[in-house]
């Protein structure tokens, strides 16, 4: 009798992701494993937005570029970019909020490959987020390295976090999936725009962006890759969402970043 089936990287998607910085599985999770996922993230966004409307509601925090972020439901909530908006961007952590998340997040098809993806045999989260691309109103998020947001908090010890997202809708250019700059990761730390308000976004004219790769995926892909992968999504003009799951994961035994 076999064992369980694993999970694991090929030598040839070790190779790939080593050399490109990324690695795109199509078709992980299927469709009925996906249905119990989308409601949880649609029961979570309006739980978390009704508890961060209501009357003496969590702090709110503007930016330096003037984006909302509230802190509420033990999350840090970052509100779509328009003013006035009543939409979710993002939800960081979100795992404490539905038990699926949180059992999702130790799946083996993602907790796996993410071994090889850090090198090392014990992981463990370091955050997970919940991205919401709302129709006709998801935001973009120009050129960047996930490596600065998580440089001020944890240092160079950023290196050694990656992220596995799971796209929960098929994802596409009409409705913002991601693009990515293969091997960009091997400069290590992108230049900054200094012109940019939050200066940390990476500077356009010093990235060789006709190298751009668009990564168009059916609902229930993952993507992993690393906090140098220099990376960026348009906004989302279809009438289609396009939700995603990201846990981030680092060495096991390092604490979680709160």
């Amino acid at each position: 009798m076999s064992g369980p089936a694993s999970h694991r990287m090929s030598p040839a998607e070790r190779e790939r992701f080593a050399r490109e910085g990324y690695l795109l599985r199509e078709s992980v999770l299927d469709a009925a494993e996906l249905a119990p996922l989308r409601d949880a993230v649609e029961k979570v966004a309006a739980g978390i937005a009704a508890h961060a409307r209501r009357p003496g509601a969590g702090p709110e925090i503007r930016l330096a570029d003037g984006h909302r972020v509230q802190l509420s439901s033990r999350s840090a909530i970052q509100w779509e970019w328009q003013e006035g908006s009543q939409e979710i961007r993002l939800v960081e952590p979100c795992d404490h909020l539905d038990p699926r998340l949180a059992g999702l997040f130790a799946d083996p098809r993602l907790v796996e490959p993410m071994r090889d993806a850090l090198g090392r045999e014990d992981v463990a989260l370091f955050t997970t987020k919940l991205n919401l691309k709302r129709p006709r109103e998801g935001s973009e998020f120009p050129w960047h390295q996930d490596y600065p947001y998580w440089y001020v908090r944890i240092g160079e010890q950023a290196r050694d976090v990656a992220t596995a997202l799971l796209f929960l809708d098929d994802a596409d250019a009409g409705n913002g999936t991601l693009r990515v700059l293969p091997g960009s990761q091997l400069a290590g730390p992108a230049r900054r725009d200094r012109d940019e308000p939050t200066r940390s976004l990476a500077d356009a004219r010093a990235l060789d962006v006709d190298r751009e790769v668009l990564l168009e995926a059916p609902a229930g892909s993952v993507l992993w890759f690393g906090s140098l992968l220099v990376h960026r999504s348009e906004p989302n003009h279809s009438a289609r969402p396009r939700r995603a799951l990201l846990p981030s994961y680092q060495p096991a035994g390092r604490p979680r970043w709160h």
